[in-house]
């Protein structure tokens, strides 16, 4: 690399030793040998405002100049920053890294080149340094200054009341005035100045890394961050703005989003002249033509924009930097063009794995020194789950003239992305880590087969891809894998074909799609190693406290399911009463707000035990009782709209059975994604979280002795926590009972008044049913008073045909397993009717006649028989000759039963009465109130059977289900995994799954592994897990629930 001139440096102003980082070479690589000869200066303006001169060859690439300003600020991640310059006809382009820079920048000495942020990522938390933070911060300031980054006034007083923070310190009124006087953040400051003092007062305490990363947070949620525009046409000739993000290719009016492209929906990107070309892949239900043109002002302009695409997708879904083709012996066609430097992916592994030196900066208006490597938070446990789900491929490049602008070029030029997966790139490994990543892992289809796995789906999925080593979230993001050549004549469109891989986990913007950029981030794929582990607390109490955290995520978005989604959904239609619309929503807002309060505590709380403060020094951050103890009291005063939550269920359901349309508007937001439960079970959302608080602070006040200085907050929550569930025990148990009935009652045909005073469900599942045809799959509904046994027919909402009802009172139940030579045989003899039934397995017999007996022995305690079902069809009251004529006849539906989720209606297609049906298998009331009680959030690395990469997803565990989402920022599930007929597992040394902290999920052919983060989380998943894979004992439930009585 040239030398540099003797002059005060970016590095030695910020006080950092020089050449302790190289920005663009891997660790322990040595820079490329710098072509000798004339020097020439270049002048570098800075984030800062500030110029400094370097002195380059004449000859050098453009990577020389960059290295030369990332090595002089220490700057470890510069591949997220550019150099950007005015070219010979006065249009902005980034500096390519591989042409030389004299015939790029023509006359040196009248240009200023500008080093700035190129690649903005989907989530801040992908990057490790606080300097890099800091850099990107003053980015965020030049834009709202310049006007590039819009948004409204409430959102910019809060980044220039973080600003503020970071450059002054904690509030003064007359200081914040004295500064906001002197320095102007955004054009009309002067109207937004007492909001931003006002906000500037909340800051007390924060630091200047704080306030980069809250600034950050807030900028990356604007639909304007990282933007920049692009003039253009369409084809009729209006007037619109193109834009290249993390995600793909966005499309703006003014300044206003009016479309996306993201690249999993991208087959190829191309130009011809001045016409930029965006080929989509074939979708049925797009309007979208096949290709879309888009005009600019030049070819250069277009070509431009291109290179842009080409290096924005390299960068965000590659897993290394692609290889160029070799030259052609005559005559080339197509582009020379590549992306040149580390992927995003390298960059993290090379951070991850520590090959920098920590040192201090000093902030050009803060106060405050910084240690740089704030930066090195924990982005897996602290990590909000990957937005881009990256996938690696190799890029090779034709060897081809790729001329300047002004030179004339009538081919064009294509660039293709084969469809081939290309295999994750494998950084550090947390253990060993198994060698030569070939193939990401393949996405889960939403089918269900006798053999197959429930996995609802809602996304476009094919192979998915790796996740990457950030905290992002995951997205279907193609690969550039290789640069074809066209080879015929005549002008060929300069073109990115794009492959179609797509993760069943789309954040890291969220291809799972998050509030905040609508992209996606990407999945941790790599693995972490042990040493990164090691830097975070390790006490059990933190796991614990952190598993708050996590839950409480999941919580909130469950409320919002209430109070914004489904308010949303009614205040559209005239259809449900202001009383009911009182009773729900007037009692959900309050406990949304208070909780909103409560996770952000939460999360402050952990942020200082993680140590990303100072404040960790005073080691009294490192509890989380007080935090609890204070906020379950503070709970106490919503105890009057938790005891309004049952009489709310009663009420919508009423008035359900009296509106049809109430009825369509609460089936069809049922069939929205962000519903991912029966609507009914999130009205009791808030009495099941007061079960979980309960069991954190068991789990806590077990763990702490006595004279650990939180144990005595820890005891005094559980006590105001358990007094609270006591009062809402009974409460709580008739709603659960109450809930199940009507959810029943949707999946059933041939009954009306399933739901009455008294009856109690107890256990539904599948069971063979013996009639003149042989065994018959049925499933079977037990309650407190009588028996049904249904068929699945085809209908169009999939539910279940009622055959028969046998009830309880009089009935007798005996294995006659030797009468009629069929293993775990049980005989129903009823008063008017006997029926032969077999289990799939001894334990499910026992189950059946565990609760059979027991259902019996209430019916005869009860005064007497009960009422007849009444059904829309004649009782089925038949001689066992004209029963099994019957069942012959609806043997046609149940051929048809076996199919997979994907050909069903999608009403009531999955819930847990088909998951029996296809599983074999049967669940109780008392599991259902288990699971109530075990539910968990949190990220995991999931791997498929059949690959090597590791994809990192955030999981939530509920209603014997896993959902998995790409961050926990998205509102809706990719798929879900119910795991009724799973069996839970340890994976054997056969299987070379050589990591810590790994389950494995096994049903028929159907493996999946997961590894979690800690000891502590392993064993949290693996209980919960088996609480839904294996049934809890009726004298677990009945010591835990003494007031259920059948």
């Amino acid at each position: 690399m040239g030398e540099i001139e003797q002059r005060p440096t970016p590095g030695s102003r910020l006080g950092a030793p020089e050449n302790s980082g190289i920005s663009t070479l891997e660790h322990g690589q040595k820079p490329p040998p710098t072509p000798s000869g004339k020097l020439m200066s270049i002048k570098i303006q800075m984030l800062d405002d500030t110029q400094e001169a370097f002195e380059v060859p004449q000859r050098a690439p453009g990577k020389v100049l960059l290295d030369a300003v990332c090595n002089h600020l220490n700057l470890v991640e510069g591949d997220y920053f550019g150099l950007e310059f005015p070219d010979h006809k006065k249009i902005t382009v980034w500096l390519d890294l591989l042409k030389p820079i004299v015939k790029q920048i023509r006359r040196p000495k009248h240009v200023v080149v500008k080093f700035v942020v190129k690649f903005f990522p989907p989530d801040h938390t992908q990057l490790q340094e606080e300097l890099t933070r800091y850099l990107f911060a003053l980015q965020v300031k030049q834009d709202l200054a310049q006007g590039r980054l819009t948004c409204n006034d409430t959102s910019a007083a809060l980044l220039i009341s973080h600003i503020v923070q970071s450059e002054i310190g904690d509030f003064d009124e007359a200081s914040d005035r004295e500064h906001l006087a002197k320095n102007k953040y955004i054009p009309q400051q002067d109207a937004l100045e007492d909001k931003i003092v006002e906000f500037h007062h909340n800051h007390i305490g924060q630091t200047p890394a704080e306030s980069d990363f809250q600034l950050l947070e807030i900028a990356r949620r604007l639909e304007m961050y990282g933007i920049r525009l692009h003039p253009a046409k369409d084809r009729e000739g209006t007037k619109i703005n193109l834009a290249v993000a993390n995600t793909g290719i966005l499309v703006f009016q003014g300044f206003t989003k009016i479309n996306a492209f993201n690249w999993a929906k991208v087959r190829k990107l191309s130009f011809k002249r001045k016409r930029f070309l965006i080929k989509l892949r074939p979708d049925s239900n797009s309007s979208y033509q096949d290709t879309l043109e888009f005009l600019m002002a030049s070819r250069d302009f277009c070509k431009s924009f291109w290179k842009i695409c080409v290096e924005h997708h390299a960068f965000f879904r590659l897993f290394e930097e692609p290889k160029p083709k070799p030259k052609p012996v005559l005559f080339s066609r197509g582009s020379s063009f590549r992306f040149s430097g580390r992927t995003q992916k390298q960059v993290l592994d090379y951070v991850k794995e520590g090959g920098h030196k920590k040192v201090q900066f000093e902030r050009k208006h803060s106060k405050i020194h910084s240690i740089r490597s704030l930066a090195m938070q924990p982005a897996e446990p602290n990590s909000e789950v990957p937005k881009q789900a990256q996938q690696s491929a190799s890029l090779t490049l034709g060897e081809g003239a790729d001329s300047p602008g002004g030179q004339s070029c009538p081919q064009g030029k294509e660039l293709k992305v084969s469809a081939e997966e290309c295999g994750p790139h494998q950084s550090p490994a947390l253990q060993k880590s198994p060698v030569g990543n070939k193939k990401a892992d393949g996405a889960v289809k939403a089918t269900m087969e006798e053999e197959e796995e429930v996995v609802k789906d809602r996304t476009q999925q094919s192979k998915p891809q790796p996740p990457q080593p950030s905290t992002g979230s995951l997205t279907g993001s193609p690969h550039l894998s290789e640069l074809s050549i066209n080879s015929q004549g005549g002008a060929v469109p300069t073109s990115v074909i794009l492959s179609p891989n797509l993760s069943p986990d789309t954040k890291q913007a969220s291809p799972l799609v998050s509030p905040l950029l609508n992209d996606q981030p990407c999945p941790r794929t790599d693995d972490e190693d042990e040493g990164r582990r090691k830097r975070f607390p390790t006490d059990k109490a933190y796991f614990i406290a952190k598993e708050v955290s996590t839950t409480e995520r999941t919580y909130l978005k469950d409320l919002e399911v209430i109070t914004s989604w489904f308010q949303s959904a009614v205040s559209k239609e005239d259809s449900m009463p202001e009383t009911l619309k009182s009773l729900i929503f007037l009692n959900f807002e309050p406990l949304h707000k208070f909780h909103t309060n409560f996770l952000k505590e939460i999360e402050q709380r952990l942020a200082l035990w993680e140590g990303r403060s100072n404040a960790h020094i005073r080691m009294d951050y490192q509890r989380i009782g007080d935090v609890m103890l204070k906020n379950i009291q503070a709970m106490k005063q919503l105890a009057a709209h938790l005891w309004k939550h049952g009489e709310a269920l009663e009420a919508l359901e009423t008035s359900i059975r009296g509106s049809r349309r109430l009825e369509n508007l609460c089936r069809d937001f049922e069939l929205q994604k962000v519903c991912y439960l029966p609507l009914n079970t999130f009205l009791l959302r808030p009495l099941h979280r007061l079960m979980h608080y309960k069991q954190v602070l068991e789990r806590l006040c077990k763990h702490h002795p006595p004279s650990h200085s939180d144990f005595r907050d820890c005891r005094a929550a559980l006590a105001e926590i358990t007094e609270m569930v006591a009062q809402l025990h009974g409460t709580m148990i008739k709603m659960e009972n109450f809930q199940k009935l009507h959810e029943l009652k949707k999946d059933l045909i041939g009954i009306d008044n399933l739901v009455i005073p008294g009856r109690e469900f107890i256990r539904l599942g599948s069971l063979s049913k013996l009639s003149g045809k042989g065994l018959q799959q049925r499933m079977f509904f037990l309650f407190n008073d009588v028996l049904l046994y249904t068929s699945r027919g085809l209908t169009a909402s999939n539910q279940f045909k009622v055959h028969g009802q046998l009830p309880l009172y009089g009935m007798t139940i005996e294995k006659s397993e030797d009468e009629w030579g069929v293993p775990h045989c049980l005989t129903l003899r009823g008063q008017r009717q006997s029926i032969i039934v077999a289990a799939s397995s001894r334990s499910e017999m026992d189950k059946w006649v565990e609760d059979i007996q027991m259902a019996i022995d209430l019916a005869e305690k009860s005064s007497g028989p009960t009422p007849e079902f009444l059904a829309s069809s004649p009782p089925d009251n038949k001689s066992p000759d004209e029963a099994a004529v019957a069942d012959q006849e609806s043997e046609d539906d149940l051929s048809a039963s076996r199919t997979s989720l994907e050909r069903q209606a999608p009403h009531r297609g999955n819930t847990m009465v088909h998951v029996c049906w296809h599983r074999n298998t049967s669940v109780s009331m008392v599991d259902f109130s288990v699971a109530v009680e075990n539910q968990l959030s949190g990220n995991l690395l999931r791997k498929f059977k059949n690959s090597n990469g590791w994809q990192k997803l955030w999981v939530v565990f509920t209603n014997f289900c896993l959902f998995f989402y790409k961050s926990h920022q998205d509102n809706h599930p990719l798929a879900s995994l119910p795991l009724l007929g799973y069996s839970l597992t340890i994976p054997s040394e056969s299987e070379e799954i050589h990591k810590d902290y790994v389950f494995k999920l096994h049903f028929k052919s159907h493996v999946y592994y997961f590894r979690a983060e800690s000891e502590y989380t392993f064993e949290r998943w693996m209980d919960v897990i088996r609480s839904a894979t294996s049934s809890a004992s009726r004298a677990h439930v009945l010591s835990h629930k003494e007031s259920h009585v059948y």
